[in-house]
């Protein structure tokens, strides 16, 4: 692939954004194969050095905002005609509907999700307080001499203490793969207001 192939392919990729993004994006990558062919790779190298069509429209899909995207998509490309006009009037009590629903869903999803991770924390906050409560106790309970309750108490309290170290790593995992999940949700959301099938 040469310079202007490449260049033609991420244009067309980035057919989602507003047009001076678009070239503005595609000056960048432009001065950018120049500066390495000047530095002594060949045009083909110089590409290559950069990565695929595919995964600069990905990196910069990811570090457009969401509205952006929306507001560019939402914008008629074109003057709409009249009966164009009437028509998405006469068909907002079916689409308008349909897409507050459909981010309704997702909103709604993305706070349960995070509300489960929330609940693991909390699940571990209170294994750690009950072990501090038992502990507690049972140094209590061996200073009254009832070392049998004592030990029961501080058993207790080291198991919970475990428990709750145990959740923690639970917590982070869990964490983890929610952040990762979001950010697929979000950049999946991108890709479709984008048209990512454009780069195929």
């Amino acid at each position: 692939m040469n310079k202007q192939e490449f260049l033609a392919e991420l244009r067309k990729g980035l057919s989602g954004l507003p047009a001076e993004e678009v070239d503005g994006r595609v000056a960048f990558y432009a001065e950018m194969i120049d500066d390495r062919v000047e530095d002594g790779l060949s045009e083909e190298a110089a590409i290559l050095s950069i990565g695929s069509v595919e995964d600069v429209v990905a990196q910069i899909t990811a570090e457009t905002p969401l509205a952006t995207l929306v507001k560019e998509r939402v914008k008629p490309k074109r003057r709409l005609k009249g009966w164009e006009t009437a028509l998405l009037i006469l068909g907002s009590p079916v689409w308008v509907p349909l897409l507050i629903a459909f981010f309704a869903v997702v909103f709604s999803l993305w706070i349960v999700l995070w509300a489960l991770v929330i609940c693991l924390y909390a699940i571990a906050l209170s294994f750690a307080a009950c072990a501090l409560a038992c502990i507690a106790q049972g140094i209590i309970r061996f200073a009254s001499g009832d070392a049998a309750a004592g030990g029961c108490f501080i058993g207790a309290g080291l198991l919970l203490a475990g428990l709750a170290i145990l959740m923690v790593f639970v917590c982070i995992a869990a964490t983890k793969g929610a952040a990762r999940l979001t950010r697929k949700t979000v950049f999946g959301i991108k890709s479709m207001l984008m048209g990512k099938d454009n780069t195929k």
